[in-house]
């Protein structure tokens, strides 16, 4: 074996051996974070609930879809959550590594296991995130189009990848910006090689299999009654105010290191290709997914780290491309520069997990939910509801873990906290305050909250304050939440 392949194959099988030592440290992970949130929305659909118009919330439908159909089948457990974790994971790193399979084995596992340790690395909060989810559909749809593009598969591959990327706008609009770059090569190459007709056939196919998912939610939006809610939300409020909500500066979500042997590993790829005459179809998708990765991030804006999964997940496949025999063959100090660049960032990711792996705000986290399902557990009767003030502190966990509803559609408290002012905002308040007054809960809970993280955000909403004052008592505060009873006869 050339010095250069085995060097390779020697981080490629580092990589193996941090994901089975991270996988393992990773199975006892509880449900923590933005997930029990989704649980308790989609049980709540499940319990006849309709999204946005009694659930106000901004994430997209096709989340409730995936979160409905996992407490379906494996309930909401901890060791349900972990399941559906890695079985996603593995479904994304086998996608990964297919984009790369073109560049020969170690590519494509090296790929594969980059994507998976770069997920396990990140600990027990990013399991599950919508970002993560997200990935499978765009490789799938990228790998699609580059078999089309190599003119494998024909129509077919266009009509896969077509339909993955619809899934991945059901679960985060953004995705749309990948489709379109995407539709953008397809559209050129079919005019190239495939005249007028051809050209529009290729596109409709494209274009018909990326509405079809979209089409099928906004159906099931339709006739539940829950479309022009989901309009008044996004357009009334997602874009025009929770856009703004808690923005930083876009370097804030990578402060880890290793993004930067990543960065250049797939950049020395991309370079050897072109300056070799063999870049292919599959560079340029995995090219433009990452430009596209680099958008969804910097776009978003809020510094939170799982929005680089998409920009992991295409920086994954190209940092392992440079180690293709054929990138290597004549260029030996590519293939040893790129290994060398993959170890250091092997290395700096084994740091990274083996630090999240086991973090002692994790079991803070679910300590803080078992004990708040207790307080609440022992004051609850059959038929009593209760509303949290939070946004994924553990407030609606534990909500889920007792069945209880809450008597507003309102989930979480910081959308009445920012830009208060606005219209929109004002009336959110209204309806808030109008719905605790008509259909009073037996408890009110108060989480620390985000962004502000402290109790005495209450002040900021007078109205609030005022009710609090007039019809409930503190019964304890603790360190995660304030829980508030209703005052008898109040």
């Amino acid at each position: 074996m050339r010095p250069v392949s085995l060097a390779g194959a020697a981080v490629v099988v580092g990589f193996g051996l941090v994901v089975m030592v991270l996988l393992v440290r990773s199975l006892p992970w509880p449900l923590i974070q933005d997930a029990p949130v989704m649980h308790y929305i989609a049980w709540r659909i499940g319990e006849g609930d309709v999204p946005y118009r009694d659930l106000y919330d901004i994430n997209q439908p096709g989340v409730y879809v995936l979160h409905l159909a996992l407490l379906r089948t494996l309930g909401a457990g901890d060791g349900a959550w972990r399941a559906f974790d890695l079985a996603w994971l593995a479904a994304t790193a086998a996608a990964v590594a297919l984009l790369a399979a073109r560049w020969g084995a170690v590519s494509a596992a090296g790929a594969g296991l980059g994507f998976a340790a770069y997920h396990l690395a990140g600990g027990a909060w990013q399991a599950g995130q919508r970002d993560f989810l997200l990935c499978v559909f765009l490789v799938a749809g990228a790998l699609g189009v580059a078999r089309w593009l190599e003119m494998r598969g024909g129509g077919w591959s266009l009509a896969g990848a077509g339909l993955a990327l619809g899934a991945a706008i059901g679960v985060k609009p953004y995705a749309v910006l990948f489709a379109g770059a995407l539709g953008v090569l397809v559209l050129v190459a079919a005019v190239r090689r495939c005249g007028a007709g051809g050209t529009l056939r290729a596109i409709g196919v494209y274009v018909a299999a990326a509405a079809a998912v979209p089409a099928a939610l906004a159906l099931w939006l339709a006739f539940a009654g829950a479309l022009r809610a989901w309009a008044d939300i996004v357009f009334g409020y997602a874009l025009p105010v929770y856009g703004h909500l808690g923005r930083a500066a876009p370097w804030f979500g990578h402060r880890w290191l290793g993004w930067i042997p990543l960065g250049v590993a797939a950049v020395a790829a991309l370079v050897a290709a072109a300056a070799s005459r063999r870049l292919d179809a599959r560079h340029v998708v995995a090219a433009v997914g990452v430009v596209y990765g680099v958008v969804h991030y910097v776009g978003q804006a809020k510094g939170s780290e799982y929005h680089l999964y998409p920009l992991a997940a295409f920086v994954c496949v190209l940092a392992f491309a440079a180690l293709a025999p054929m990138l290597s063959a004549r260029r030996a100090w590519l293939g040893v520069g790129t290994a060398l660049m993959l170890a250091v960032a092997l290395v700096l990711l084994t740091a990274k997990g083996l630090e999240a792996s086991d973090a002692p705000w994790i079991w803070d986290k679910e300590r803080r939910v078992r004990v708040l399902v207790d307080d609440l557990r022992r004051g609850l009767a059959p038929g009593d509801t209760v509303q949290v003030l939070d946004v994924a502190d553990g407030g609606l966990h534990a909500l889920l873990r007792l069945h209880v509803p809450q008597p507003t559609r309102f989930l979480y408290d910081v959308f009445f906290f920012h830009e208060a002012e606005r219209p929109v905002v004002r009336a959110m308040r209204a309806e808030f305050i109008a719905a605790l007054e008509a259909r009073p809960p037996r408890f009110i809970v108060l989480m620390r909250g985000w962004p502000s993280g402290d109790y005495d955000r209450i002040r900021y909403f007078p109205a609030l304050a005022d009710l609090l004052a007039r019809r409930y008592d503190v019964v304890v505060t603790r360190d995660g939440h304030r829980l508030y009873v209703k005052r008898a006869g109040a």
